[in-house]
């Protein structure tokens, strides 16, 4: 998609955020639910397909297009990028990169479309961090996989119709050597959901567990080769940080928006709050910080998009920019005062929101062995 395309879209997205979503942010965190009619108009607009080949009904947005997108959406409540975030990142990229032709033609279109919803099936009560401990097992039996394990913490599980499941295929290779992809339907005999969790933030989007009892998947919906699941599982991650990047920067946006807007309005000492240094040097750390992020998703999405490997840059970008956003978010709390912790303004909401940037595609920490590692790898 050209700038001249992307610009109309930016636009709309734009509209679409400020008159529908931002005003329906604190009754879909009271409900935990987006409403039918806005999950409909996401769909219009083709954000479920945000990422997916434009000959299987997507926009086929480049990767730099894509964390534009999210700059703009992302300026509302975290939730709504959620209902559709796995269609665009970890759920449907395996598949997109990875899949054979009979698999691309069976399932992204309804993906692009927002009638199949994704979800990305690996981390495990003892794999999480440590992803390549995954214990779900999948025995060849003839023309199909026997999966047998269970899943945790995965989003959009229980509306999901399509799981893309990491699962160990030889047990005797440690490590992520033994581990495969399959794509599970959710209709699957031996397939159940866990009850939504109770979260501290982001009400409105849903994490669940999932387990598999003695589920048949076909040998026609392993993804790749045998063994190869975890390769696709880091491949699909170098994506899902940047995509992850960005929402960082939009919610950080925001939070900007608020915090100069309520320091030129609030009055202490007989004039604006925005008047007194402190207040100053909160907004100028935050700007500054925001930018740089900006300015590293952009580059390392550049990058990807001409073929380069980003392994690292997308593991600095999502460092920085999910630490980012956190530092934003505690001073736009303090910026506004008493207001800031109390639920009127929703700004005690986005800091509450923020706080799992910093552990899901993967913790803070594991960014940083990424980043020490590739170092070491490449001398500099």
């Amino acid at each position: 998609m050209q700038a001249a395309e992307l610009d109309p879209l930016l636009a709309a997205i734009r509209r679409f955020v400020n008159e529908r979503l931002i005003p329906l942010e604190a009754k879909v965190a009271e409900d935990d639910s987006i409403p039918a009619d806005v999950l409909a108009e996401m769909k219009a607009l083709g954000l479920f397909g945000l990422s997916i080949p434009e000959q299987y009904g997507g926009l086929g947005l480049s990767m730099e297009a894509e964390c534009r997108v999210m700059f703009e959406f992302c300026r509302c409540s975290p939730a709504f990028r959620s209902s559709f975030g796995t269609n665009v990142g970890i759920g449907s990229q395996g598949l997109a990169m990875f899949g054979t032709e009979a698999q691309k033609q069976k399932w992204l279109p309804g993906i692009a479309s927002g009638e199949v919803v994704t979800s990305f099936a690996l981390t495990e009560p003892e794999a999480g961090s440590d992803s390549a401990a995954v214990r779900t097992k999948a025995e060849r039996a003839g023309d199909h996989y026997v999966l047998n394990g269970g899943k945790r913490y995965i989003t959009n599980a229980n509306r999901a119709s399509l799981f893309t499941v990491m699962a160990r295929t030889d047990p005797n290779q440690k490590g992520g050597a033994g581990v495969s992809a399959f794509l599970v339907p959710r209709d699957s005999e031996g397939v159940s959901i866990g009850k939504p969790e109770k979260k501290m933030g982001q009400q409105g989007a849903h994490i669940c567990d999932v387990n598999f009892d003695n589920v048949k998947v076909s040998a026609d919906n392993r993804l790749g080769e045998e063994g190869q699941g975890f390769r696709i599982a880091m491949q699909v991650l170098d994506r899902g940080r940047l995509h992850i990047s960005s929402v960082c920067v939009g919610v950080a946006e925001r939070l900007i928006e608020e915090s100069v807007a309520y320091a030129a309005e609030r009055k202490q000492f007989g004039q604006p709050i925005a008047s007194f240094q402190m207040i100053q040097a909160m907004l100028a750390d935050s700007r500054t910080e925001a930018n740089a992020a900006r300015g590293m998703i952009l580059e390392a999405a550049r990058k990807r998009d001409a073929g380069g490997d980003v392994t690292m840059d997308a593991a600095a970008a999502k460092l920085f920019a999910s630490e980012m956003v956190g530092r934003v978010a505690d001073r736009a709390v303090q910026i506004f005062g008493g207001a800031g912790y109390v639920a009127d303004h929703g700004i005690e909401r986005f800091y509450r929101d923020v706080r799992i940037f910093r552990l899901y595609e993967g913790t803070s920490e594991i960014q940083r062995l990424i980043i020490a590692r590739e170092m070491m790898k490449r001398g500099s």
